[in-house]
């Protein structure tokens, strides 16, 4: 079944409701350990400046199934922004991941044989806003891989829905129509 499983993508915007920027926005590569995303997942073992990867962990000696490969989207600056990545947004990634196995949506059966590259916004002024609710963090990551993961494994959205919606849905960060952002 893993092999049905070759490269599948995924995403969900998942916005905080305490307005201190933790949103969510993770991006996903789903595939077999024998096909691209495998050869992609070792080869981001190594660290590269500014963006340290991380394997997604539930606790010291609880890397999950699929493993599962965290890097940053924004370049990290300082050890409070490693702190977040290591703490809460892990916590997350890692327990939605395991959700995920646990209601169906990755099948149990494959768990060893694919694995989840994970790309991970976490706001860089996060890092030193000292009223950052870190409940809020966790959720928000949470929610988002979960929902990135479901994405991924159902092909959603379709395309029929994407040329349904195609004039009816702008981004938020730019309407072309307008050339005004949203935000």
């Amino acid at each position: 079944m893993s092999d049905d499983i070759w490269f599948k993508t995924g995403e969900a915007t998942i916005f905080c409701t305490t307005g201190d920027m933790s949103d969510a926005m993770p991006e996903i590569l789903i595939g077999s350990t024998k096909g691209p995303a495998g050869h992609a997942f070792a080869n981001m073992m190594g660290q590269t400046a500014g963006h340290t990867r991380m394997f997604a962990i539930r606790a010291c000696n609880q890397m999950v199934r699929p493993a599962t490969m965290m890097v940053s989207k924004s370049t990290i600056k300082n050890n409070a922004y490693v702190n977040l990545l290591g703490g809460p947004v892990q916590s997350a990634v890692a327990d939605a991941v395991v959700d995920c196995v646990s209601e169906g949506i990755i099948p149990k059966e494959i768990v060893d044989d694919i694995c989840i590259v994970a790309m991970i916004w976490i706001a860089p002024e996060c890092a030193n806003n000292p009223d950052l609710n870190r409940k809020e963090l966790y959720r928000t990551n949470y929610d988002g891989m979960k929902l990135a993961i479901q994405r991924a494994m159902t092909g959603s959205p379709t395309i029929d829905e994407l040329i349904a919606n195609r004039h009816t849905i702008v981004h938020e960060m730019y309407d072309p129509e307008t050339g005004e952002s949203q935000w």
